[in-house]
């Protein structure tokens, strides 16, 4: 018995639904290209078993705390490490009681899918967590995850990856990714080169950051032309540990293109602390546009993922630091935002940007009718809080008729927890062959045609858009 309805997310009417069954089935084995997330390099380096159920479903998963904490279980209980290393829950089996004790909070959320997939497809599961199967659902998985089968690698061939994409800041050794390629493993997991830190003058210990940058480099970072030339030689080192992609999480999606000695006089401001919260964001948006030109030099693919106002809790990011569930997505522009850099380079041969959003209201408005003329953008997939059959469905009624299909990245999953990367996947595929079975069922497809989209959105055009 399984914990998942075969026909999940198909249509209800029962041609429309057979038209879905079909498209899936003609795709649901295909490997998968996961080209953006967060999962740590260090597992396959290792290739260490997963210390224990909580450390694989919980403590790393901030769509699964995010939620407990919401109906206010506390952070610590769930064993989230503390910033000043204070003290937070050590037993992984207590943990994964309070967890399983509020498995009723994630009905009809995307986190109930991807947790029965995980669960029964990976695990064999028969029957739903609950309080009252909480340990033997431990001691389960705690002994499968000791079996060699269930180790990192292992996983990662059994679900099918082709190639894995990680995320690390520019000031990362890259020692994970080259322990990977020494070890002889054929796994394809390569690294993303995530400027933030040495680009947001709002970032923790910019200044540091910088001189660290310049140290790595051996290039003098206090001077504009020496910064970007560190730039260039950390995006090469990145490139050598297999990367074909940068990431750039801004708070907007604004974009600058000033002339070389007012780039030069804000890049001194900012990296000497004299800079308000204007030149702040006014630099943030001109280093899009020199990572822009960067990409046109180097072929690197852009993605830009704006419009997460982060750490909305001041005493959660003093406490727990990044990343902890208080990220809120706010209102985005895109087209007055995004002039300046496409002006410079929207129109460059071979030059890849990849947009993605928060703001829903901006898909039919600005992103669409943006992808839908200029040759250098791809509209990346629902992501974060819309990853999730609505998103999803929501996402292609919304661009579709204007940007097409062959205007967007395909899909990826953007996850840290390892295990839900097949039902991300899953999900994903069963949504869009439900969207093109009612395209075909409404004539605006034809059925051939359906096919060929349905392999494109689940393999090729995320493969395609990133190089991969």
């Amino acid at each position: 018995m399984s914990l998942l309805e075969p026909d999940r997310l198909f249509p209800v009417e029962p041609s429309l639904r057979a038209m879905a069954r079909a498209l899936y089935d003609s795709v649901s084995g295909l490997p998968i290209i996961s080209p953006h997330g967060h999962c740590d390099p260090r597992w396959f380096a290792e290739n260490q078993r997963f210390p224990n159920p909580a450390e694989l479903f919980v403590i790393p998963d901030h769509y699964v705390f995010r939620m407990l904490v919401s109906q206010g279980v506390n952070m610590a209980d769930l064993g989230v490490p503390r910033v000043d290393g204070g003290p937070v829950e050590t037993d992984p089996r207590a943990i994964w009681r309070l967890f399983a004790a509020h498995q009723h909070l994630f009905r009809a959320t995307p986190s109930a899918m991807w947790l029965a997939h995980a669960f029964s497809e990976v695990f064999g599961m028969t029957e739903p967590l609950s309080a009252e199967n909480a340990d033997m659902y431990y001691d389960r998985i705690d002994e499968m995850l000791g079996q060699d089968e269930f180790r990192p690698r292992a996983l990662f061939d059994r679900f099918g990856v082709e190639v894995l994409a990680t995320t690390e800041g520019a000031l990362d050794d890259l020692g994970w990714h080259r322990q990977i390629a020494d070890s002889g493993w054929q796994g394809r997991v390569i690294t993303t080169y995530r400027p933030d830190a040495v680009i947001d003058p709002d970032f923790e210990g910019f200044g540091a950051n910088l001189d660290q940058l310049g140290a790595l480099t051996d290039e003098d970072t206090s001077t504009w032309q020496g910064y970007l030339a560190a730039h260039r030689k950390r995006r090469a080192f990145f490139r050598e540990h297999g990367a074909t992609a940068t990431d750039h999480g801004h708070p907007s999606a604004l974009t600058a293109d000033l002339p070389p000695g007012e780039a030069e006089a804000l890049y001194h401001k900012v990296r000497t602390g004299q800079g308000d919260a204007a030149d702040a964001e006014l630099f943030r948006a001109q280093m899009l546009t020199e990572m822009a030109r960067m990409s046109v030099e180097d072929g690197m693919v852009m993605q830009i993922h704006p419009g997460a106002r982060r750490n909305h809790n001041a005493g959660v990011f003093e406490q727990f630091g990044r990343d902890k569930g208080f990220d809120i997505p706010g209102r985005t522009d895109y087209v007055a935002a995004l002039k300046p850099m496409l002006d410079a380079v929207g129109l460059e041969p071979g030059l890849t940007i990849i947009l993605f959003t928060l703001d829903e209201t901006s898909y039919g408005r600005e992103l669409a009718p943006l992808a839908g003329a200029y040759p250098a953008l791809r509209l990346g997939p629902p992501w974060w809080f819309f990853d999730s059959y609505e998103g999803i469905r929501r996402f292609r009624e919304t661009v579709t008729e204007t940007a097409g299909f062959y205007n967007t990245a395909g899909f990826n999953d953007d996850t840290r927890a390892f295990c839900s990367i097949p039902a991300r996947h899953d999900v994903a595929r069963r949504s869009d062959c439900a969207y093109l079975a009612t395209l075909v069922g409404t004539g605006r497809l034809g059925e051939s045609e359906a096919f060929e989209v349905a392999h494109d959105l689940t393999y090729r055009l995320a493969k395609d858009a990133y190089r991969l």
